[in-house]
């Protein structure tokens, strides 16, 4: 059970990862004879670091073309062994696009304790500047609250009480205390901050990881002796809150988008723009190279729809463009997961099935219960 997967700062082939490059193309590996598998694992090893996470052998790569190389080089040179592929698989990511409507309660196990949640969207400028660094748990918190309130808007005293980022400690979700005088609060911290990193990891809609969400704890109900609100209660509590926050908050799915440029002469340009028409590219810039009779097209291809893209554009334009695809950003998909029927709860299902997860997750989930007012 060995999940090959981007290391902090590593790429799979020992290159520094950053935004612009990291994994978003990842596939199953598994070898064609049993009696291989020691093989595959030492392969494996000398591509990247283990992290012993799931059933799979998982692949990941910076794109298409990436993925082949390291494919390639598993097959042939690390492991020495044939291998059976998946089909490639795109990583999402899960987020809110408003605040809970209501604020959602769950009870623990015991039914001694409650939590009450409200999520809301981080902002896009806010989450990119945790996913670069510019603002992480390391910072004094002092000094984070004020760059927080003068460069995002948030409140001072907000800003002081954030318990967590999240997953890994260091991602893109932040959990902040808003409550007033409560008893105990400081014995359920790491409790509740373990259920955020779980629920993080693992979010609402297909267990992909979260991205760009605000958790805010409103207020706590705790029994009073401290061995009925122990980590075993409130772990599960704290998730399943956060959770059913989510739903209350619009949530939705993010996909992966590259930033692609094309060169290409003036008679190609026509056979491009229909390769890219077709896979929901965007175009927004064209350039001709001044003293040539080049081109340069700029657009975004969602991951998504980039597998054979360089295949098809060479047919297209009969092998006059040459493509160049990086990872930019995340983009929110249309519509809801909620909405029975809608292509994003076809996509949410798709996702679920593949993990061997209940297809029906919305209707499983603890129910939210309002107290009146935001």
């Amino acid at each position: 059970m060995l999940k090959l997967q981007r290391q902090p700062k590593m790429g799979l082939d020992g290159v520094r990862m950053t935004r612009r490059n990291m994994p978003v193309v990842q596939v199953a590996v598994e070898v064609k004879n049993a009696a291989d598998l020691p093989k595959l694992v030492e392969g494996l090893k000398r591509l990247s670091k283990p992290d012993w996470c799931t059933g799979e052998h998982i692949v990941a790569a910076a794109g298409e073309l990436h993925l082949e190389i390291c494919l390639k080089d598993l097959e042939e040179d690390h492991a020495g062994v044939p291998l059976k592929k998946s089909d490639p698989v795109v990583p999402y990511r899960e987020t809110v696009t408003a605040e809970s409507s209501i604020v959602a309660l769950s009870n623990s196990q015991n039914k001694h304790n409650r939590l009450y949640m409200k999520a809301m969207p981080l902002g896009e400028e806010l989450t990119k500047a945790i996913e670069d660094g510019k603002v992480n748990p390391c910072d004094d918190f002092k000094i984070r609250a004020h760059v927080l309130a003068d460069e995002h808007g948030w409140d001072v005293t907000d800003a002081r009480k954030i318990w967590a980022f999240g997953p890994d400690t260091t991602g893109p979700n932040l959990l902040v205390d808003v409550t007033k005088g409560v008893q105990y609060l400081a014995e359920i911290k790491d409790s509740c901050i373990a259920g955020l990193q779980w629920a993080a990891k693992e979010g609402v809609c297909a267990e992909e990881i979260m991205r760009g969400v605000r958790f805010n704890l409103m207020d706590v109900t705790l029994h009073a002796d401290a061995i009925h609100r122990g980590g075993g209660q409130l772990i599960p509590t704290t998730r399943r809150v956060l959770y059913a926050a989510c739903l209350l908050a619009q949530p939705t799915l993010q996909e992966p988008i590259y930033f692609v440029e094309i060169q290409c002469p003036e008679s190609a340009i026509g056979g491009v723009y229909s390769c890219l028409n077709i896979r929901r590219g965007q175009v927004f810039s064209e350039e001709q190279r001044m003293g040539t009779p080049m081109f340069t097209i700029k657009a975004y291809l969602p991951v998504n729809e980039s597998f054979g893209f360089n295949g098809a554009l060479r047919q297209a334009t009969s092998g006059q463009a040459f493509p160049q695809n990086v990872f930019d950003h995340w983009e929110a998909l249309q519509g809801s997961p909620l909405d029975k029927g809608s292509k994003l709860e076809e996509l949410v299902t798709k996702l679920r099935t593949r993990k061997g997860l209940n297809r029906y997750w919305h209707r499983r989930q603890p129910l939210p219960v309002p107290l009146g007012g935001s």
